[in-house]
Formats: structure tokens, sequence, C-alpha cells
């Protein structure tokens, strides 16, 4: 694949997709507030990556700024996503409609980068049925019939700790390849299957580190 002339590698080092996917969401929101170009500068203001590091990442893919200009903010969303293969929609099945799952479902913050919730699941009968994110929650026990119907790529946790496992062992067994796990368990799941564990009290932690140091 090759973006504005110049050759994309087949995988990208770890380090330079988390900090291309970083740049994304920093001009996703730039984009919703109207801003046109952003500089180098601007960008390491908000993702605390050094302006160097910015400018040499995104040179290996191609000539998109300006000096004296920045880059454009359209531009540049449209290439990062094509760069880490996240242009066009991707079918995200979410699990728990309680609290953090309704205000999930209810965000931008999958639809943003083309994501799009098509199912929700809970195992709690008096959920079930209700409308949730413009959705009704099915029953777990549709699972599997409906990973095949939707195209689902992504399976969402957004429940207790106790229900995570075995809901991630479904999902292996349906072929959902990534788990986005909002869980405090550690899920274990084979090889060839994605596991990212978001937590705020270690998102908080890593913070703090770097205040205290």
């Amino acid at each position: 694949m090759s973006v504005n002339g110049a050759a994309t590698p087949e995988r990208l080092s770890l380090g330079v997709a988390a900090r291309l996917s970083r740049y994304l969401q920093v001009l996703t929101q730039a984009k919703k507030m109207g801003k046109e170009t952003i500089s180098s500068q601007e960008l390491s203001d908000y993702t605390h990556v050094n302006s160097t590091q910015i400018r040499r990442d995104l040179s290996g893919f191609g000539k998109f700024g300006k000096r004296g200009v920045g880059y454009n903010v359209d531009g540049l969303l449209t290439q990062i996503r094509g760069i880490l293969r996240t242009a066009g929609q991707h079918n995200i099945a979410l699990f728990g409609a309680g609290h953090l799952g309704r205000a999930i479902a209810s965000s931008d913050i999958f639809a943003d980068h083309g994501f799009r919730v098509v199912a929700i699941f809970d195992a709690d009968p008096k959920k079930v049925g209700r409308e949730v994110g413009g959705q009704h929650v099915r029953h777990v026990d549709e699972l599997r019939n409906v990973v095949e119907e939707e195209d689902i790529v992504v399976g969402v946790l957004a429940v207790p700790g106790a229900a995570a496992q075995a809901l991630a062992d479904d999902l292996v067994e349906a072929g959902v390849k990534i788990i986005f796990n909002y869980s405090e368990t550690l899920l274990r799941v084979p090889p060839e299957v994605t596991v990212h564990t978001s937590s705020p009290a270690v998102d908080l932690l890593y913070a703090l580190y770097f205040y205290l140091t």
C-alpha cells in the first residue's frame, strides 16, 4: 500500500501505530472544533509526543504538511485512517446495558473513528428489549447468530468482572478477533485475539507518575 506516493510498511511497529492513533484522536477533535490546519507543535501539546518525533512519523509516509502553514486537518485525517487501515465502517457488539454501557452506546467515542455499535447485549431479562443508543438490547444467548449476521469485528465488554471471561470465550468461539475490555478482569484468549483493557485507574496512575517525577 502507498500513501502520497510513499510506500507504507505491511505492519507498523507498536510505537508508530500507538502514536498515529493519538494523532488521529486529536485531529478528529480538531475537525469537530472547525480547525482547518494544525501544526506539529499543536499536535505535540495535545499528545505529549515530541514535535520532532511527530514530523518524523508523518514524513515516513509522504509529504503532508507545509512549513509555516502546518498540516491540513481533513487531509491528514484521511491519510492516517488509510495508514491505520481504519477507513470505512467497522461493526461493534457492546456487552452490558448498565450505566457504562449506556454511556458508550450514546456517545460518539467509537462513531468518530468509523466504528458503529450495531448490537447491544445483556444477561439481565429486565434490560433485554429496552432501547439503548438507538438499539434494542438483546439477550447474550443471541451472540453467535448476531456476530455472523452483522459482521461484527469488535466486542466491547462493559460488564462486571465476574462475567467478562465467559463473554470473551463466547466472542472467541464466534470468531471475533478484537476485544475491548472495560472490566478489571485479566482475560485469557488465544494468541490470534487482541485484547485491549481500558482502566481509568491505570491511566490516572500513569499521569500521576509523570506529575510526581
